[in-house]
Formats: C-alpha cells, structure tokens, sequence
C-alpha cells in the first residue's frame, strides 16, 4: 500500500492514483513486492531536524528514506522537503511536477537497494530515475 501524507505544511500531491500506479510498475520492474511505502512530504526544517536525529547529518537535503524492507517486499518511509524540491528547480531547470516525481522514485530506488554515495552509484541511480520518469504518464 502506497500512501501520502504531509507533516507541518499544507500540500496536496496532485495525480494522487496516476502515481501509485507508477511508483507500483517501478517496483514491480525491479522484481519486488509493493509492501508499505509512506511518502511524508514536509518542510526543510522538518527534514533537518530528521537528518540531525536520525543520521547525524547537519545539513539540508531534499529526501531521506527509512528502509523497512523485508526481502523483496518494499516498504519504507520517504520524506521529501517541498521546500528543497523548489529549490532544485532553477538548479535543474525543471517544472515543480518533474523535480518532485524524481525525488519520489529517487526514495523509491533507494529502497530497491540503489545507492548514490560514488560516482558510478549515482551514474546508475540517475540512469534509473530517467527510465521510470520516462514511464509516467499524468
């Protein structure tokens, strides 16, 4: 089961069926088993606040995911900062839907076992996110 939630800001994912069919067909595409995945969409503060708690990391990023998965069955929690996705957007000069799908399946990879700590890593994550943004249709 896929779900959305937003924690300490009103946003309001749009196309809400059309994306957990998608997400649903990339994870069926890596051989795995949709188990349950929360998508919690919040502030860069909100996000910080986790990075520091849970990851010692002291600084801004747009998705942490929190891997539950057991086996082939895909399940996690991925938080997505509404204000770091606005932010990329010059940076990759992409409409907000793009920059915000690419984080989602980018969440969504990371549970499939993807990495994106060295260059070659991030080359494959990028080839993924490209080949399943390419399989959204809103």
């Amino acid at each position: 089961m896929i779900r959305f939630f937003a924690e300490n800001i009103s946003f309001n994912l749009k196309n809400r069926r059309k994306i957990k069919y998608w997400i649903t067909g990339a994870i069926t595409g890596e051989n795995k088993i949709v188990g349950e995945i929360n998508f919690v969409f919040c502030s860069d503060d909100y996000l910080l606040d986790m990075n520091k708690k849970y990851l010692s990391h002291d600084y801004f990023t747009d998705v942490i995911t929190f891997d539950f998965c057991a086996g082939d069955k895909i399940s996690g929690d991925i938080f997505i900062s509404i204000d770091s996705v606005r932010s990329n957007l010059a940076k990759y000069k992409q409409s907000f839907a793009n920059e915000l799908h690419r984080v989602m399946i980018h969440g969504i990879l990371h549970l499939c076992s993807y990495g994106d700590s060295t260059k070659s890593e991030i080359a494959l994550m990028r080839s993924k996110e490209n080949t399943y943004l390419e399989k959204l249709v809103i």
